[in-house]
């Protein structure tokens, strides 16, 4: 283990000062990942299917009541959000409840959709700090050489050439996870911008079938 860290601490002393920009990004990198994460799969994560389940049931019995209710029950995330808001405006016509969905969704699409993207800048930025480190490092080594005695400039400059690409390496170690967490997470995201357009329709949908047999309570709770 010590040699393991040991050889760590060579390669990073051999790359540079461009391993300092580089392992910045490795921090804000795994802090992005750790934050989406948290909140694509956990907090505003919710099992579509059983939510419809359940709301299904009580808009087919006509009780918008129970319909908020229940949604208001419901771990609080986009999706729900969005739904209580449109059932929040059934009594007053498609139109509104169309309109509030749609003004809940530019509120809360946006808590799904911020940070990722900065994965893939922290990807391109890792990668081309790490080129320019090694640039830096093989212009340096080409320049150490002119002094040094002909018997030795072979071993000099594979040594510098060596060290140099050294910060490329850490680059592209911190690049390429940093890119696939990307792709993941923004297939994560749009899956979840897709479940939460198709629950929209839906419901809104099932409100217009069902709106004869609709009960409206008398107090209805605040759209927020």
């Amino acid at each position: 283990m010590n040699q393991f860290f040991e050889g760590i601490a060579h390669h990073w002393n051999g790359g540079g000062p461009g391993m300092y920009p580089i392992a910045i990004c490795l921090v804000f990198a795994i802090a992005v990942i750790i934050d989406r994460v948290q909140v694509l799969f956990f907090s505003a994560s919710v099992d579509k299917d059983e939510f419809l389940r359940g709301l299904k049931t009580h808009i087919f019995n006509g009780d918008l009541d129970k319909a908020i209710s229940y949604t208001a029950g419901q771990k609080q995330t986009p999706l729900t959000n969005i739904v209580k808001a449109g059932l929040i405006n059934v009594p007053k016509g498609e139109d509104e409840v169309q309109a509030a969905m749609d003004e809940a969704s530019l509120r809360e699409l946006p808590r799904i959709e911020k940070r990722t993207g900065y994965l893939a800048m922290i990807g391109n930025v890792a990668t081309l700090v790490g080129l320019l480190g090694t640039i830096i490092g093989l212009i340096q080594c080409f320049a150490g050489v002119a002094g040094v005695d002909a018997s030795e400039k072979a071993r000099v400059l594979s040594d510098g050439i060596s060290e140099a690409m050294n910060c490329t390496a850490f680059g592209l170690i911190v690049a390429i996870p940093a890119l696939v967490a990307f792709s993941l997470l923004q297939g994560r995201t749009q899956h979840m911008i897709d479940d939460i357009n198709e629950t929209s329709v839906g419901v809104l949908n099932l409100i217009v079938a069902n709106k004869d047999k609709m009960r409206i309570p008398q107090n209805l709770p605040q759209s927020q």
